[in-house]
């Protein structure tokens, strides 16, 4: 078994080495062991993909602490690979709140967490910058009383609930890294202009988010302007239940089964598990 620190320490070697990796997003122990044997280097749990395994709607409140936290710790047990956690806004608006989620996320087996700056309310959907600011200083804090790496990723919501104000957006990611963030994320940039000149903007590592639809960059291009890691977010959860419901409908509509053809073979899967 490799241990959280060595899982830390890999974890924080892969952001300061050249070049740019993919973090693939498993949502529960299976998917986690997939992703592993295919050869990836590290994973990011996805609230979403949580979710709709669990039949609930992606929203701010869907998921509680205690049930993503059960959640990391079963990717976390089923991988040797280091794992950061989609821990949405902290679970709380206050530092304080946030702090303990990261101590909490520690404890889980975890090498790193995402804090964004998304309320949960429709009304004022994203935190004021100060108090936003304020939020990732404490997740960082705490981060470095650990004895080993655990990697804070700070994200900048703006795209997600329909504020295109790259402006305000990179302001956000600039006072986020003065915070102390290891990795800036703004899930929602699809123009490659956009996506570079966040990445000009700042001095860390910049994650950005690909299966999106109506984006089409690979990865030699996100490597050329500078990214450093690439997420899915819930497309591969979302791939994976539209093969299901394809399927399922054909069984429904069509009265045929040619969908087992495509199936991966039992033994193979089997032999993955």
């Amino acid at each position: 078994m490799v241990s959280q620190k060595e899982k830390g320490y890999k974890f924080k070697a892969l952001h300061e080495r050249p070049g740019c990796f993919v973090i693939p997003n498993p949502w529960d122990m299976g998917t986690a062991r997939i992703l592993t044997n295919l050869g990836f280097e590290a994973l990011a749990s996805t609230s979403a993909g949580l979710a709709f395994s669990l039949g609930r709607r992606d929203r701010e409140g869907a998921l509680s602490r205690e049930e993503t936290l059960a959640n990391a710790r079963a990717i976390v047990s089923a991988t040797d690979l280091p794992v950061s956690a989609d821990l949405e806004n902290g679970f709380s608006d206050m530092p304080e709140g946030v702090s303990e989620t990261i101590a909490l996320a520690a404890q889980a087996g975890l090498a790193g967490g995402s804090i964004e700056d998304a309320t949960g309310r429709p009304d004022r959907p994203i935190y004021e910058l100060e108090l936003a600011r304020d939020r990732v200083k404490a997740a960082v804090e705490e981060a470095r009383k650990l004895a080993f790496p655990f990697l804070v990723t700070a994200r900048a919501e703006n795209f997600l609930y329909g504020r295109a104000d790259l402006k305000d957006t990179i302001q956000r990611l600039q006072q986020y890294q003065e915070a102390g963030a290891d990795v800036l994320y703004a899930p929602g940039l699809k123009s490659k202009e956009d996506i570079v000149t966040v990445v000009r903007s700042v001095d860390r590592p910049v994650n950005v988010i690909m299966g999106l639809q109506g984006v089409a960059l690979t990865l030699q291009e996100l490597e050329a302007i500078g990214v450093k890691r690439v997420s899915v977010g819930s497309a591969l959860s979302r791939a994976a239940f539209g093969a299901f419901l394809k399927a399922a409908r054909e069984i429904k509509e069509q009265g045929s089964f040619h969908f087992a053809e495509a199936a991966i073979p039992f033994d193979e899967l089997n032999r993955t598990f």
